[in-house]
């Protein structure tokens, strides 16, 4: 039965491995914050052709992160969404439009030495004030390296919220951000077709692993929340810059 959702070239234990890691991934954002795309893009540059990597991993993200907003819609922050969405728009538009070839291995560093410092100190007052330009700058980069769901993390962070609307809002924001990466890779000819049901699969497990992760989050303190997501955005940053250093070095 499985193989029904078999793109070509793709094992069955393959989509067995990428299922429980799209389970585990949702289940690790929805519980502490964070983390779950990062890991599941990971996965994917492991096993997937280099090619689909960043458009099967958006339209992926999208399920899952629309899951996370239908079952939280209440707790979404909604005066975060308006200008993020615009200035997401105008970011995923530039990414589209021009043909350059940013290197994935200093967006990395950047990336995570700027997590780094927006966790150890106080966030910079644009994250909070300018979400357009938060959402501009991380949608450009999203069309290049695929997981940029730090970046809004420390947006969303920086907004203070209690941990049901920090997933919630986090979620509407990332829903936005692949939605529009999904239809600029779409307008630019990506084949999304011979990937739908393996794409469905992703979404059914990660949506399983979402409703197990809310039970986490109902449970827990909001001071143990945010213990658990700055922990965490550390330590995918020190990650996400080890593997900027390591491809540097060849």
């Amino acid at each position: 039965m499985l193989d029904l959702f078999l793109p070509e070239s793709m094992s069955v234990a393959v989509l067995v491995v990428l299922l429980a890691i799209s389970f585990a991934a949702s289940f690790i954002t929805v519980a502490f914050g964070i983390g779950g795309g990062s890991i599941l893009l990971t996965a994917f540059a492991t096993l997937l052709p280099p090619l689909v990597l960043i458009p099967v991993h958006g339209i992926v993200q999208i399920g899952s992160n629309a899951g996370r907003f239908a079952l939280m819609i209440r707790h979404v922050h909604w005066p975060a969404i308006g200008a993020f969405t615009l200035g997401s728009i105008l970011g995923a538009g530039a990414g589209g439009a021009l043909v350059v070839n940013l290197n994935p291995a200093w967006v990395q560093i950047g990336i995570g030495g700027f997590i780094i410092y927006s966790v150890l100190s106080k966030p910079p007052a644009f994250l909070r004030d300018w979400g357009g330009l938060t959402g501009a700058i991380s949608s450009f980069l999203t069309m290049f390296f695929g997981a940029t769901g730090l970046f809004v993390a420390s947006f969303t962070k920086s907004l203070k919220l209690e941990r049901r609307a920090h997933v919630a809002t986090h979620a509407t924001l990332m829903t936005v951000q692949h939605g529009l990466k999904t239809i600029a890779f779409g307008l630019l000819g990506f084949p999304f077709g011979p990937w739908i049901p393996f794409i469905a699969a992703m979404i059914i497990a990660g949506l399983l692993g979402t409703l197990l992760g809310r039970l986490v989050l109902t449970r827990i303190t909001d001071q143990r929340f945010r213990r658990a997501l700055d922990a965490i955005l550390l330590l995918l940053s020190v990650r996400l810059i080890w593997a900027g250093a390591q491809s540097l070095a060849g």
